[in-house]
This record gives structure tokens, C-alpha cells and sequence, in this order.
């Protein structure tokens, strides 16, 4: 229960073929950095390929956009491939004070009006689970699906008290002990025993790289979000590609009728899109004909 608690709370921290035009040829980005602003702040994406669907990847906690590069190398032959750097990560802005869900929702919106994105499969890792579901209720006329990436893994689960204040003592120790906090957490709850030693070291230098005040409040206010009901507001199949290191509990989707579909690829870490990329791309592909077939 103690793992699964701390991956709940701390995912963050720790939480086609049939769709796209086959015959498009591959395009090549302008620039590396383009940058769109919502409120004054910065959000660095890239944007490839093309094609009748639109593939957003959103990448996790403290991480950044690179960590799709796998996807946008895969799937940018046959689809519209945009990633981008949420806002206080990678090289986008920081210049704000509201780092809720429901601001980083309205961030994406802002990236689907001004590329005028449409047909688009959200894809969020760890912590953009949540992103994911807010950017889905906030513009449901442009998604046609969700998928997570090695979240939702114990949906529905109450926490207690006890629970409760283990999370205030982690935001606390992000606060004040950032990066001995982050690697102790890394190490203990992210890594899987093939998780190779470049990835380990690629992931720990990104946590320690970033904006530490902006790393917790990120972390705390995703806690915060009411994903169960949001989710639950959601009208559209969640979609989920996750490690088999740890289970994902899929009972509370039963009880709440929330239509699911999991896809496991293995006993990776907590980032199976650089780990096994290939069995990433492999069900993804997967899951992008099954959700054109449905709509």
C-alpha cells in the first residue's frame, strides 16, 4: 500500500494506421524552439510531420520534451506530431504563479487553437495524466482520445489521514531538501532493475535541473486536482500504456463505469517510452487504430 501511495501521489514527482495519411512524406521542423504564449508565458514545442490525426505528447514531471523523441522519430511519417515543454519546464517560460492543472489544461488549449490542431490523441505521462483529462473536458471538439502513460495506477484509491500527512512531509522535504529528496526518490520508487544506467543518470539530472519551488508546487497542486471526478466527466475510452514493474489496479474503472483499455509493456521504470520504445510505439500504434475504428 506504501508503494502505491507514494507513485498515486508521486507519479508526478516520481505522477494509426488507419487514421493517418500513410502516403505523406515525412516534413522537417522549421525550428527546434518555437514558442507560443498564453498570458505572457512561453511554451516551447515542435512540431512535425502530417496527417489526419494530430499526436500531443505531454511529458511528465521535471522532465521535458525530449523524452518523446522515440514517438516523434515513429510516428511523424504517418501523423501530426507536437510536443512540447509544459510551461516551467524544459525551455519554456516561468514567469507565473499558478501551476495547477487547470492552468496547464488551459495552456494546451492554447497550443490546439494557434497550431489549429484537429483529431487529436492527448498522450500524458506520470503527473499530465490529470492534464490530459482537464484538456479533454476544456476542448472536447478537437480530442478524439486519451492516453496515459504509466499513470492512473491506483484510480479511486482513498487515502487516509496517515496518507495525507506523508504527502505534506514530501512537499516539505521537495522544499527544503530538494535534491536529496528527489534522487532518494528516483532510486527507490522510478527505476525497475532493467532500467539502464544512462536513463537513470538522464532522469536524475533533469529532476535536479529544474526550478525546485516550481518542481513541488507543480507536485502539490496535481494532488490536489480531483482527477476521480474529472475523469469521471470524461466521455471517451482512457487509454493506458504502463509498466508491469508495478500493477495497475484497475478496479475502481469497473465501479465508476469508466471505459478503459490497458496496454502493459513490460517490467520497465516509470518511463517506458525511452526504456522500451519499441513496445511503446508498438501498442500505441495499437491503441491509435483501435480508437479510429470506435470513431
Amino acid at each position: 500500500m506504501k508503494r502505491i501511495i507514494v507513485i498515486s501521489s508521486l507519479t508526478l514527482l516520481a505522477f494509426i494506421l488507419f487514421s493517418c495519411r500513410k502516403n505523406v512524406s515525412k516534413q522537417e521542423k522549421v525550428e527546434e524552439h518555437i514558442e507560443i504564449e498564453n498570458e505572457g508565458v512561453k511554451i516551447a514545442y515542435q512540431d512535425l510531420g502530417a496527417g489526419d490525426t494530430c499526436l500531443l505528447f505531454i511529458h511528465g514531471w521535471a522532465i521535458n520534451k525530449e523524452y518523446w523523441q522515440d514517438q516523434v522519430e515513429y510516428f511523424q511519417k504517418r501523423c501530426r506530431v507536437v510536443t512540447i515543454d509544459l510551461p516551467g519546464f524544459g525551455k519554456s517560460g516561468r514567469n507565473r504563479t499558478d501551476w495547477s492543472v487547470e492552468k496547464y489544461g488551459e495552456d494546451i488549449s492554447k497550443i490546439l487553437t494557434e497550431l489549429k490542431l484537429a483529431n487529436v490523441i492527448l498522450i500524458g505521462h506520470s503527473m499530465s495524466g490529470a492534464i490530459i483529462v482537464e484538456t479533454a473536458l476544456k476542448s472536447p471538439d478537437k480530442i478524439i482520445g486519451i492516453v496515459g502513460v504509466d499513470n492512473f495506477k491506483d484510480f479511486g484509491v482513498a487515502h487516509t489521514e496517515a496518507d495525507k500527512e506523508r504527502f505534506r512531509e514530501s512537499y516539505k522535504k521537495l522544499r527544503t531538501n530538494y535534491t536529496i529528496f528527489v534522487r532518494e526518490l528516483a532510486h527507490k520508487y522510478l527505476f525497475s532493475p532493467s532500467t539502464d544506467s544512462i536513463i537513470k543518470a538522464k532522469i536524475i539530472n533533469n529532476f535536479i535541473s529544474a526550478d525546485s519551488a516550481i518542481a513541488a508546487e507543480t507536485a502539490e497542486r496535481n494532488d490536489e486536482y480531483p482527477l476521480n471526478e474529472k475523469l469521471k466527466a470524461v466521455s471517451k475510452t482512457l487509454y493506458l500504456i504502463n509498466s508491469s514493474e508495478y500493477p495497475t489496479d484497475t478496479i475502481k474503472f469497473i465501479e465508476s463505469k469508466i471505459s478503459y483499455k490497458l496496454y502493459l509493456v513490460g517490467p520497465t521504470g516509470h518511463y517506458p517510452m525511452i526504456e522500451v520504445p519499441d513496445r511503446f510505439n508498438k501498442a500505441l500504434d495499437s491503441i491509435i487504430t483501435r480508437m479510429n475504428i470506435h470513431n
